[in-house]
């Protein structure tokens, strides 16, 4: 802009003997620069503003990605202040707690599955020693192998068929304690387990051969399915409903809140 300036002056200075075509192709050019001049100190201005926003909103980073941990669906649903609860059903299932507990958390379950196995060992003892030990909630765990856990379906029979010799729960810890040991394995270590806890060895081998609870571990499924359970592991608070390997706090404030 400044040498157009200058040409200009210079024409003038030699005689003024400037035609009104170069004039009006001057003064154009003099309008697109100082346009462009302007919109670049708009689109400034707006980046700027953008950057500052930017930064306000990133000032408080821990409870942002929390927010958004929790906002996601892997992570589980949030506790809502005044939540929908779901009508389940928690059928004739094996229950630890209180048949008379003033919360009952009905669980559909996985034992293949490695977020049903961290609940299992690093949640379900914090609630069992502060309010199922106490008298206050009681657990029911309802069967929801997934289809692409091979040996999800047979495990939930077998812990069954531990059940029928009243060691359900003995027998479902030591699924999910040994995980990684069963998953590709499947009926002999189950055998082996029953021995282990010193079920009727013959009594136990008879009914999961025979697949005796087979349609009871698919209509758990079933009811799951119903009461809108995609994925395990999948809890119902007095009806709340909890998604995930959820971390104690949050079954913590559900409880507390059905308590009150």
């Amino acid at each position: 802009m400044a040498q157009l300036l200058a040409v200009a002056d210079a024409q003038v200075k030699t005689g003024g003997k400037i035609t009104m075509a170069k004039k009006t192709k001057t003064d154009d050019k003099l309008t697109f620069l100082y346009w462009l001049i302007g919109l670049t100190l708009v689109l400034s201005v707006i980046n700027t503003y953008n950057i500052v926003s930017l930064n306000n909103r990133f000032s408080g980073g821990t409870e942002l990605i929390e927010e958004a941990i929790q906002a996601a669906p892997s992570g589980g649903d949030t506790v809502p202040s005044a939540p929908t609860k779901v009508d389940v059903s928690a059928d004739d299932d094996a229950v630890k707690g209180l048949s008379n507990a003033p919360v009952t958390i009905i669980e559909f379950s996985d034992y293949q599955c490695p977020f049903c196995a961290r609940f299992a060992e690093q949640t379900l003892s914090q609630i069992e020693q502060k309010y199922i030990n106490t008298g206050k909630v009681k657990l029911v765990y309802r069967d929801f192998p997934l289809s692409f856990h091979a040996n999800a379906q047979k495990a939930a029979e077998a812990a069954e068929c531990a059940g029928d010799q009243d060691k359900y729960f003995e027998y479902h810890d030591v699924l999910f304690e040994k995980q990684s040991e069963w998953s590709n394995i499947g009926v002999s270590k189950f055998k082996e387990y029953a021995a282990d806890l010193n079920l009727d060895q013959t009594e136990f081998d008879t009914c999961l051969d025979t697949s005796k609870h087979a349609s009871e571990v698919q209509k758990d499924f079933a009811d799951g399915q119903k009461a809108g359970v995609t994925g395990t592991p999948a809890f119902f608070i007095n009806g709340v409903k909890v998604v995930g390997a959820q971390p104690y706090t949050v079954f913590e404030q559900i409880i507390e809140n059905e308590l009150k």
